[in-house]
């Protein structure tokens, strides 16, 4: 899904993002400069309510902390403020602010973020996101790319490794012993 940006509104806050009424579009914030993305396909949301399903499943059976949906923003940036919303997350347990899950953004950048690739994003607005992930503190990047059936797993910008369908996805140590067939993601 092409992102659209609004050029003509001021800088926006995580804080005004937050208070923006449903208007049927998603949006982030990338340096206070609102983008709004249309609802993703029925792939897009299957290959996505894959992920996360085997996440939650495995992070909810060890106690290892909170798995996140589509929705949920995490705040990377501040002054101007970036607000990104990965298709999938996951914030480790001693991450989790004392008073719980917060009811706004996440004031941190995920430990995990998966990003789903649909047909109309391009893939340097998604290379663009795995940049600002990994600035903010993010340990492990996921993209899944629905039309080749493969994942492109970064540790970091510069180690990236590509799993075929054949293959298997590994938590390395952000989510330690979780293991899944990336054909998992797919089926």
């Amino acid at each position: 899904m092409a992102a659209i940006q609004t050029t003509t509104a001021p800088l926006m806050t995580a804080e005004e993002l937050f208070q923006l009424p449903d208007d049927g579009y998603r949006y982030e914030l990338v340096e206070g400069g609102l983008i709004g993305m249309p609802p993703a396909g029925g792939e897009h949301g299957d290959v996505t309510m894959n992920a996360g399903f085997l996440l939650k499943e495995y992070v909810k059976a060890h106690k290892l902390g909170v798995v996140s949906a589509a929705e949920t923003g995490f705040i990377l940036q501040r002054s101007p403020d970036t607000v990104r919303a990965p298709d999938a997350s996951f914030v480790r347990k001693d991450r989790i602010p004392p008073e719980g899950i917060p009811r706004g953004y996440w004031p941190f950048a995920p430990d995990l973020a998966v990003e789903v690739v649909s047909p109309n994003d391009r893939f340097d607005e998604v290379q663009e996101k795995v940049a600002q992930y990994f600035a903010a503190g993010t340990r492990l990047v996921w993209v899944v790319l629905s039309k080749t059936k493969s994942v492109l797993v970064y540790r970091s910008l510069h180690d990236v490794n590509s799993l075929s369908v054949n293959d298997e996805l590994n938590g390395d140590d952000i989510l330690p012993g979780f293991t899944c067939r990336v054909a998992e993601l797919f089926e």
